[in-house]
């Protein structure tokens, strides 16, 4: 079964790749020697050491699985690269501002990257959804879980080309 692709900002691939060598190349050495010590105690059945390093790899493998397979699913989507920057797509920082006249800035990333404290939204959101080919001015409906919002789009932007 092939794997969906997974659209992703160049930082957001570097962070995937960090994670994962952080977690390949220190934690996890780390932790084999940790388990190795363990075992080498003993009675592994009472070895706190051993069975919480044990359980701990596993968590660690699994993470290294995930990130794995989602960097390989991975497109990566340079948003600076975007001719038509008139219009919200993949990458685009978008002030809106609702019917309170309260003015929010998010940013269409990738679904690895999404932080919906800072203002990153995936790009399959409901709201990005929305927004995806709006000008500014145009007014979108978001359909949210306490219901439809309203909001105008008062500014694009995407950021610059890298030297």
């Amino acid at each position: 079964m092939a794997a969906k692709v997974n659209y992703i900002t160049p930082s957001g691939y570097d962070a995937l790749k960090a994670e994962y060598e952080k977690l390949f190349s220190k934690e996890r050495p780390a932790l084999v020697e940790i388990i190795s010590w363990a075992a080498g105690n003993g009675d592994r059945s009472e070895n706190g050491d051993y069975i919480y390093g044990r359980k701990k790899l596993r968590e660690i493998d699994r993470r290294l699985t995930f990130l794995s397979r989602r960097m390989k699913a991975a497109q990566i989507v340079d948003p600076a690269e975007q001719h038509d920057k008139d219009r919200v797509y993949f990458g685009a920082t978008v002030t809106l501002i609702d019917e309170e006249e309260k003015l929010r800035t998010v940013t269409l990333v990738g679904e690895d990257e999404a932080d919906a404290s800072s203002g990153r939204i995936s790009w399959i959101s409901p709201m990005a959804n929305a927004l995806k080919r709006a000008g500014i001015g145009d007014c979108r409906t978001v359909r949210l879980p306490a219901g439809p919002k309203d909001y105008e789009i008062v500014e694009i932007s995407y950021p610059e080309m890298r030297a």
